[in-house]
């Protein structure tokens, strides 16, 4: 991890007591307000980082369950730049103000398109045609959630657009992490399956259970940020 970061989470940590008392749990309090533009990206696309990995269990079952239905590459390539785009104009349009998203509505619909993937994964046997769009309508609220944890940080003075863009950059590389680690592990069970099967045993042994325990996952969350 970033030894800057480090160094401010410790320092978050030193200060929680204060922090506590005066109701404030924003980063602003221990930010130094003379960071530069790009020590100020550099900080936050660590932060955006540790949103992901290993903070963020709920988008890496997200993106896990969109990776488990792509058997062809173009087809992963398109999921993930819909979810990409769709999240970043939500994220940029809540943490500049335009929208005000409750973090009681956001948070149980967060598990249900995780719920919903998974499902429709385990009911069709390729990537519908409307995937694609089903995974961006779930980016803009996904992205909804980064824009929560996002505006609870609090923004160095004058870095607004450096830490935006920083945290986003941070939350690309988490989930493009989890793909990698996805593909190799996949690509080497796929071998491992290569029997008279084919993908199919790769669908029967992986895809189906896997996408079985997503759903079960996101199903439970969901129904617990209700209660």
């Amino acid at each position: 991890m970033d030894p800057e970061l480090c160094a401010l989470l410790a320092e978050m940590n030193s200060s929680e007591g204060a922090l506590d008392q005066s109701g404030d749990n924003e980063l602003l309090a221990v930010l130094d307000e003379q960071r530069g533009f790009f020590e100020t990206l550099r900080l936050y696309v660590g932060i955006g980082i540790g949103h992901i990995l290993p903070d963020g269990a709920d988008h890496i079952l997200f993106v896990l369950a969109i990776f488990l239905a792509s058997v062809r590459v173009g087809a992963l390539v398109w999921q993930i730049s819909a979810f990409t785009v769709a999240h970043t104009v939500t994220l940029a349009l809540a943490a500049t103000g335009f929208i005000t998203p409750s973090s009681s509505v956001v948070e149980p619909l967060i598990a249900f398109t995780i719920a919903f993937v998974a499902i429709e994964n385990l009911v069709f046997r390729e990537m519908t045609r409307w995937r694609p769009a089903v995974v961006f309508g779930f980016g803009l609220i996904h992205g909804l959630g980064f824009a929560g944890f996002f505006g609870e940080l609090g923004l160095p003075p004058g870095q607004f657009w450096s830490a935006l863009i920083g945290f986003n950059v941070g939350v690309e590389i988490g989930q493009l992490s989890v793909i990698l680690v996805a593909a190799i592990v996949g690509y080497a069970l796929r071998r491992w399956l290569r029997d008279p099967a084919g993908v199919a045993g790769y669908r029967s042994w992986i895809v189906r259970p896997g996408s079985a325990l997503i759903g079960l996952t996101g199903l439970w969350w969901g129904v617990t940020r209700l209660l």
